[in-house]
């Protein structure tokens, strides 16, 4: 199949989204398909730049610059994206391109113009990946109200919706939230697991052997540092932890807050906390070898489901985690349920305090859930799963649990035949 891949985030961005996309962009390559990737860039001169990524075609389109600026110039210019992206297209040389499925990724809320443009064009399907439900994790963090902004976001977010054929939501706790959207005939909303592709550990430009925290069981936060995440109850956490000279917190990482927490560590004089700048992806499994456990953090306040991508990155790695997250979080459930790790969802830190001394005798002990780790993560969290899934959706195929892996098979085999 020729596919449309549309995103506002793909490399050399080393954001987890970024991460997704080109894992999956290249599992189509492997599974016989021709994606081509449309990014919008606002760093280049001409409306477009093609590129060829290990068999991936790449257009990055000219558009506004929408990332590492205030918010309302954020919004204004994420709205004028896909119609600029469209614009660059056009002088494109994949102007009159007609493709046999569309698939685009939110965050952003945003794309739904372009989409629809292409869908329509190339009378196909479409799919829309959705990790995250905005604006209503903005509401239930408090960041937004349900005035005016709202409003206007909903309305993008309707629209967004209205162009898809198929969503694929990120939890099952998140599928009840489109019921009413999929009343519609035509309409679909599956859950698509997050995933990740193997990585190979190339090492690390870190080296915690030659830092204070040598030795040490070592906790680790690697990702973005915001608001979402809520990460004052880790230095919290950290703090009543400094009498373990045998525990060490590892935060890699950028962020809004991450600027405030590097300070707060050093008023608090915590010796048992190192933070280092972002380091690109192909890091992140050198990293892992060097530690111990994995740490996610959601803020309480989310009402909706999350599964972060670096909880799949840990379990890849074999790491158990140390979870801080919402309230009746899907995440907590499978935690729980496969056994890899601790998990707080009172926001309290005497329980993340109890939590974490748990897992780090556990560690200490000898107890390792590494092989539960990575199970969990073949299982589940694979490249080659999500392809399959998504690709079976554009094609038209539906099928029960069990039987959607050999509905897809069955297709390949006819179209090799053919």
């Amino acid at each position: 199949m020729r596919i449309a891949l549309i995103a506002d985030v793909f490399p050399p961005l080393r954001s987890s989204g970024a991460v997704q996309l080109r894992d999956l962009s290249l599992e189509l390559v492997k599974q016989g398909h021709r994606p081509t990737v449309l990014i919008p860039v606002s760093d280049i001169d001409q409306p477009w730049l093609l590129e060829d990524m290990q068999g991936v075609q790449v257009l990055r389109l000219k558009a506004p610059r929408t990332k590492d600026v205030g918010y309302v110039r954020r919004t204004i210019n994420e709205f004028l994206m896909p119609f600029a992206m469209l614009r660059s297209l056009r002088n494109s040389p994949l102007a009159d391109q007609k493709w046999d499925g569309v698939v685009w990724y939110a965050p952003t809320i945003f794309l739904g113009p372009i989409a629809q443009a292409l869908k329509k064009a190339s009378a196909c399907k479409s799919y829309l990946i959705i990790r995250d439900i905005f604006p209503e994790w903005a509401v239930d963090m408090g960041l937004l109200g349900r005035g005016l902004p709202y409003r206007f976001f909903k309305a993008i977010e309707r629209y967004q919706y209205s162009v898809a054929d198929v969503i694929g939501a990120q939890t099952q706790g998140n599928v009840p939230y489109f019921d009413a959207w999929a009343t519609k005939p035509g309409r679909r909303v599956e859950v698509l697991q997050n995933w990740l592709a193997d990585a190979a550990d190339v090492g690390c430009s870190i080296k915690v052997a030659d830092g204070p925290l040598a030795g040490r069981t070592i906790f680790v936060y690697a990702g973005n540092m915001g608001v979402a995440q809520g990460m004052d109850i880790l230095m919290a956490l950290a703090e009543r932890l400094r009498g373990r000279s045998d525990l060490g917190f590892l935060f890699v990482g950028r962020g809004k807050d991450a600027q405030r927490l590097r300070d707060d560590a050093r008023a608090l004089g915590l010796d048992n906390v190192i933070f280092h700048d972002e380091i690109d992806p192909s890091e992140i499994p050198g990293l892992y070898a060097q530690c111990h456990a994995g740490i996610v953090a959601l803020d309480p306040r989310h009402k909706t489901h999350n599964i972060p991508g670096k909880f799949l990155s840990y379990m890849q790695s074999g790491l158990p985690v140390l979870a801080s997250i919402n309230h009746g979080n899907d995440l907590a459930t499978m935690i729980e349920h496969e056994r890899v790790g601790q998990v707080c969802t009172d926001h309290s830190v005497d329980t993340l305090q109890r939590l974490a001394q748990v897992l780090a005798d556990d560690i200490a002990g000898g107890k390792t859930v590494a092989a539960r780790c990575k199970a969990l993560s073949v299982r589940l969290f694979s490249a080659e799963t999500a392809v399959r899934q998504v690709t079976a959706a554009l094609a038209g195929i539906v099928s029960g649990e069990g039987g959607h892996a050999a509905a897809i098979n069955e297709k390949e085999n006819r179209t090799m035949a053919g």
